[in-house]
């Protein structure tokens, strides 16, 4: 075996000899083939970290609410949490429990969410929070979590756990044993120091950044509204009184009898919308045609990884955005049982994150799924940015939600879509709004930019402590 030598036609890349005497725990390539280089010192991660600390947990009434962290809330493009939700601690007990600049690790890879491994620092104000079982909760022993987190960030680790997942594509975890292995670079003291100052100093700069960047964003409702004259009611405050009111049945003859559609602030709304500066018209007066996507049975194995027709996934639609970058796609074959948009549609989602919408910017026209629509407006009556605009109100989103059906999850049916509300003010204030908007979204997306260079230059500099 020795003397045994790869043939010059074959990739060397993909392609590497191994001992007998140098397998370990697997049988994968992958696995061997993302084996870190050999450093002049290292250390596990069990020698240096303590994972799932052992901590007694707070007491709380079953229905008392507790701060919690699950997949959902978490965000793998900047890795860190996107909020901190509020849950019966019936519903959540028994969980880990992270406190302030300590880190998470998503150990599975959910197809729903198609996020990989997530860390973060921050609880969002809380003291705690229980996370989900799906997380490992990671705290620093000889070193401290700033230079865990930089490690954590870094190629040398990442392409360790690319390596000793299990299971398959889309539902791959990382079994506590393999965690707990992971090697880490152990320079001497002062170079560790130096790496968490780095990082320190770049997580600084990015809530900066975000914190800015969400203030542009936050702003994008109030100067809509305020160009279209709609002074919107106060929401009223969640009493019992304010939960409860009465209604003629004239009200609501040939309407719907839930308490929620017929709430008083959604007249108030309604009202505020006919007292604007322009008209109020239904989105089946203004659209030429809306088309629902299709999916393929599962059972005929339809999905590919990287070949074959685009299809659009309701996890695709960010708001004001199509996000390709993870996308599954469909057999060649079953081309012709698809439903596509084409550019210069607007495609919402209709189930879960109900309203949420985007322009079509694609060049090419792309499969969607049963859980979007795409609207093809009349180009004399809208402005499609405008409309993708209008769409990702706060005020749309709610009004879209009250028009779905009651199920486990919200479903928008496209003779509920028609029926929602859309101003129509001159096709020239509607693109002035528009472009407006869309200023502001750059400057937002420049500010992103600037902390993806920061992460980029920070790696750089960290790689270059620890690797050399």
């Amino acid at each position: 075996m020795s003397g045994y030598t790869i043939s010059p036609t074959l990739n060397k890349s993909r392609v590497f000899i191994l001992q007998k005497s140098e397998l370990e725990k697997s049988l994968s390539p992958l696995y061997y083939s993302t084996l870190p280089k050999k450093l002049s010192s290292s250390r596990k991660l069990k020698e240096i970290a303590f994972i799932n600390p052992t901590r007694e947990k707070p007491k709380f009434n079953d229905d008392e609410l507790v701060p919690y962290v699950g997949l959902p809330q978490t965000d793998e493009h900047s890795k860190s949490i996107i909020e901190v939700v509020l849950r019966p601690y019936k519903e959540v007990k028994g969980r880990n429990i992270i406190y302030p600049n300590e880190l998470l690790f998503a150990r599975i890879e959910p197809s729903v969410f198609n996020k990989k491994y997530i860390l973060t620092k921050d609880l969002k104000g809380y003291d705690f929070a229980f996370t989900s079982t799906e997380f490992y909760v990671v705290k620093g022993n000889e070193v401290d979590n700033e230079y865990l987190l930089a490690n954590f960030l870094s190629d040398y680790v990442y392409k360790q756990v690319e390596g000793k997942t299990t299971g398959s594509t889309g539902r791959r975890r990382l079994d506590t044993e393999v965690f707990a292995d992971l090697i880490f670079p152990f320079p001497e003291i002062e170079l560790r120091k130096k790496v968490s100052e780095i990082i320190t100093k770049y997580f600084s700069q990015k809530q900066n950044n975000e914190a800015e960047a969400d203030k542009l964003l936050s702003s994008i409702d109030d100067y809509l509204l305020k160009e279209l004259g709609i002074k919107l009611p106060e929401p009223p405050k969640n009493t019992l009184k304010n939960r409860m009111f009465v209604t003629n049945i004239s009200e609501l003859s040939g309407s719907r009898f839930d308490p929620h559609f017929n709430k008083i602030f959604f007249k108030e709304v309604f009202t505020s919308f006919s007292k604007g500066k322009f008209s109020i018209s239904r989105i089946k007066d203004v659209v030429d045609n809306i088309k629902t996507g299709t999916t393929p049975h599962q059972k005929l194995d339809p999905f590919t990884d990287n070949e074959g027709v685009v299809f659009l996934r309701n996890t695709n639609l960010k708001k004001y955005q199509i996000d390709l970058s993870d996308t599954k796609y469909v057999k060649t074959e079953f081309a012709k049982e698809l439903t596509y948009s084409v550019k210069g549609e607007v495609i919402m989602c209709i189930a879960g994150t109900v309203g949420l919408s985007a322009k079509n910017d694609v060049e090419n026209p792309i499969s969607i799924n049963q859980n979007v629509s795409a609207l093809k407006f009349d180009d004399t009556k809208i402005n499609r940015d405008f409309a993708a605009y209008w769409f990702n109100t706060n005020i749309f989103l709610e009004l879209t939600k009250r028009a779905c059906s009651v199920a486990t999850i919200f479903y928008l049916n496209n003779d509920n879509l028609k029926l929602l509300p859309i101003p129509v003010p001159p096709l020239d204030k509607q693109k002035e709004i528009a472009q407006h908007i869309t200023g502001i979204r750059q400057q937002a997306q420049q500010l992103k930019d600037k902390t993806t260079e920061l992460l980029k230059k920070a790696s750089e500099e960290i790689e270059e402590i620890l690797l050399g």
